[in-house]
């Protein structure tokens, strides 16, 4: 038992660690969309949606699988008085992608899971904040796209975030227009 544990560990360090593996690629991305934020508190419902824009990065390690992480904001309100309400993500997680070109060109689908935390801020508009409180959960998201060339390439996407605040829970739903530049 142990040399089979031992020999399927050493092949999927192999299979991590070949040329093209390690021949992978750093990423940075940019989207910017919409997001339909969802309260549900006791039983009461009240939604709302404001301009989206998340940056990040990471690396694939091959054309088909990359680790990610994330930092934005999905929601902007003012509350008057000189305050407003934000909602921040930042996250990190793995992708897939599968391209139908090419040379990993072309169009692609691809997905992501990972953790994102959320936090809620009320602030004043000097940047002062007033309160906060975060919440950490399992996110997802899918995309459709085209890679113009090996570094290059657009995206429609869709993400899914929750957060709970003392007992408000929040669904966020993201449908952004994206460009990953490859490096």
């Amino acid at each position: 038992m142990k040399k089979t544990l031992l020999l399927a560990g050493a092949s999927l360090a192999i299979a991590l660690f070949s040329s093209s593996a390690v021949a992978g690629q750093g990423f940075l991305r940019a989207e910017v969309g919409n997001s339909e934020i969802e309260l549900d508190y006791a039983g009461l419902r009240d939604d709302d949606s404001d301009t989206s824009a998340v940056f990040g990065g990471g690396y694939w390690f091959n054309p088909n699988f990359a680790i990610e992480g994330h930092v934005g904001t999905l929601y902007n309100s003012d509350l008057g008085n000189d305050q407003e309400a934000d909602l921040i993500t930042v996250g990190v997680g793995v992708a897939g992608r599968t391209h139908f070109g090419p040379d990993n060109t072309g169009f692609f689908i691809d997905g992501r899971v990972g953790v994102a935390r959320l936090t809620a801020q009320v602030r004043e508009d000097t940047f002062d904040v007033i309160d906060d409180e975060s919440s950490t959960k399992p996110y997802y998201g899918v995309s459709v796209g085209y890679d113009f060339n090996p570094n290059w390439g657009i995206s429609l996407n869709y993400d899914r975030r929750q957060g709970e605040f003392d007992g408000v829970d929040v669904d966020v739903d993201t449908v952004s227009i994206g460009g990953e530049w490859r490096f």
